[in-house]
Parts: structure tokens; C-alpha cells; sequence
């Protein structure tokens, strides 16, 4: 992560001064609003109307007239290098960002971030963006930037069918493939990481995997979900005792191993391929048990010498060779022809 950005101005005071032009009532509205106290409350229209005995449309009305009161001030002129080093850090933070994201880098506090915002709100440089169905609240100071970013956005979503898991790395460089036009020094992954973090469609589990966000893959509900993320993770068949290892290490969710097994067999998404070992369905490995693998093999090759059977269900199983030979020696559910081939026997 980049360090924090660094302001040089105290934000309440620059604040008190700008609401210094208002009349009283005006100014305590305006604290109330937008939390401005050392407190960092906010109160709602109809609250703040109910301790004035008006309307909240009324004192919706008294907001707007301060705020515009507050802009046409020499005050507000006079702060004009501190809009300006707003803009400057929000521009070194992309141009556009997520309201929570950069009210977190300029303040620990309620407060301050309060008296950020308002600084937000009452400076003409900055453009807010309330959240919808497909972004979180932003501000931008360019709006063709921000058209650019919103239209790249809904088109990585667009292409994400619903189990995409794809790893950060390449989400970054398909992401940046939308946006050959933006200037090169937004194309850095903490830029490039905030920008994906406006959408509310899209996002990455604690893997480091994008893709959309109502998919289990993303947002894990449950030990079923977890385990099929570390499964994946690993690549290859693993021991259900270390997929409970890792689901407590990776996720910070106490995983018991036989709560884990039990629920590794009952999910079609993983595959028993040995004593212990899961695999993931989707890898290509066959379903049951050693006899259940056979019958695929030789149904879907035709009859196989004994060698043949043994490499094709090792493919499958991580089993002993002589596990697969005893069950093939099963009359009731194989047979060896005159040229040592098995085939599948007749079962009536």
C-alpha cells in the first residue's frame, strides 16, 4: 500500500473560517449537516428541523442557500490553494475515487473526515457521484476520466461470466486494456486496484482472485465455499486435513477437520482421487469409487489389457496399482477375453 497522502493545512480550522460568513443559524446548520462538531455527529433534515421548529425541506433550503453563500465569500477565495491541494491529492490518488477510501487517507477521525467532506462538497473543483446499482459514492475532478473509468468497468464486468476467478495480476492487465487512453501516470496497480474498488459488481476474495461479486467463489458463505477456493488455490489434489489448515490460515474461520470432510462429500464439486485426497470435479477427474472409475475408463475406451486399466485409472486415483487389479478381478462386474482385454460384464 502507498503511504497516506500528506496535507499541509488543518482542516477545521480552514472550515470555522469558511462558516464564519454565515449568520448563526445558518452555521448550526450547517455543523449539524455535515458533522462538523469535535463530536463528528451528523443529524438528519428532519432532526435538525424538529430543534428549529421548520420544515426539513426548509432547512434543506438553508443548506443550500449557506453553501452557495459560504462559495461566493472572499473566505472561500482566500482558501483557494487549499481546494487546490485537495485536488492535487485526489489526482495523485487517480481522480476519482471512492468517497470512503479518501476521506480514510486524509483523517483517523469522525471529525476530520467530516471536515474533509464538507470541504468536498463546498469546493467547485470536486464532482460527487452518489452510489447506484453498479458504484459505491465517488468524487471525481474530471468527468471525462470518470466516464472512461465507469464505461471500462461495466465492460470487465460484462465480460466475467459467473465462476470467473481470475488472478489479480491479469484482472489488473484486462482492466487496462480498457483504458489505452488515460494518462500513463494513473497506470499503477494502486490506482488501477482503486478504481476496480468503485464498482460494487465486481471485487476479490482474500486469494488475491477477482471476479463478480455475488459468486460464492468472491464472497465465500460458507466451509464449502472456502474449501473449493484453497483446493484451487493449491492446484492439485490435497489431504482434507490441510484444506482445514488452510481455510483457518487463509480465511480466519476455525475449520474442524471432520466438519471439513463431511462437507467435502457432500458437495459434486470436489472428487475422492485417493485415502484423504480431494480434488476439484472441474480438474476432469471421474466421480466414485475405484470399480466406478473401471467401468468409465473401459466404457469410454472399449476393452483395455490390464496395464492399459492400471495408467488410465492412476489418471484418476491416487491409489496402489494392486487396489485397482483386485477390483478388476471382480467377475461380477468385469471379464478378461481370450486376448487378456477386460471388458465389462454382463450384469442382468
Amino acid at each position: 500500500m502507498v503511504a497516506k497522502p500528506i496535507i499541509t493545512f488543518k482542516p477545521k480550522p480552514v472550515v470555522k473560517k469558511l462558516l464564519s460568513v454565515l449568520v448563526p443559524r445558518g452555521r448550526d446548520v450547517m455543523i449539524s449537516r455535515y458533522g462538523l462538531s469535535d463530536e463528528g455527529k451528523k443529524l438528519t433534515l428532519e432532526s435538525i428541523g424538529k430543534k428549529y421548529g421548520i420544515t426539513r425541506e426548509r432547512v434543506r433550503q438553508i443548506e443550500n442557500y449557506s453553501l452557495d453563500h459560504v462559495r461566493k465569500s472572499k473566505e472561500y477565495k482566500e482558501a483557494t490553494s487549499i481546494f487546490k491541494e485537495l485536488q492535487t491529492v485526489m489526482d495523485d490518488m487517480g481522480g476519482i475515487i471512492e468517497e470512503g477510501d479518501f476521506l480514510r487517507a486524509m483523517g483517523n477521525d469522525n471529525s476530520t473526515r467530516n471536515h474533509i467532506h464538507f470541504l468536498l462538497v463546498i469546493g467547485e473543483q470536486f464532482t460527487k457521484h452518489k452510489e447506484d446499482d453498479d458504484f459505491r459514492n465517488r468524487w471525481h475532478i474530471d468527468p471525462a476520466l470518470a466516464s472512461k473509468i465507469h464505461d471500462s468497468l461495466k465492460k470487465v464486468y460484462g465480460g466475467l461470466s459467473d465462476n470467473d476467478l481470475i488472478a489479480e495480476k491479469d484482472f489488473i492487465a484486462s482492466f487496462l486494456d480498457e483504458l489505452k487512453e488515460v494518462a500513463e501516470k494513473y497506470k499503477k496497480d494502486e490506482i488501477i486496484k482503486r478504481w476496480l474498488s468503485l464498482s460494487k459488481k465486481i471485487g476479490s476474495n482474500p486469494l488475491g482472485e477477482w471476479g463478480k461479486v455475488d459468486s460464492p467463489n468472491i464472497n465465500a458463505r460458507g466451509m464449502r465455499d472456502y474449501a473449493f477456493l484453497v483446493i484451487r488455490k493449491h492446484g492439485s489434489p490435497i489431504h482434507f486435513r490441510d484444506v482445514a489448515d488452510s481455510i483457518t490460515k487463509v480465511f480466519n474461520k476455525k475449520a474442524h477437520v471432520a466438519t471439513t470432510h463431511n462437507e467435502l462429500i457432500k458437495d459434486p464439486r470436489f472428487v475422492l482421487v485417493g485415502r484423504g485426497l480431494y480434488a476439484l470435479a472441474e480438474w476432469g477427474y471421474m466421480s466414485g469409487v475405484v470399480r466406478d472409475v473401471i467401468k468409465k475408463v473401459i466404457e469410454k475406451n472399449g476393452p483395455l489389457t490390464r496395464q492399459e486399466v492400471i495408467d488410465k485409472v492412476l489418471k484418476e486415483r491416487y491409489v496402489k496399482e494392486n487396489t485397482i487389479v483386485v477390483n478388476l478381478q471382480n467377475p461380477k462386474f468385469f471379464k478378461k477375453d481370450e486376448v487378456g482385454k477386460y471388458h465389462l460384464a454382463n450384469q442382468k
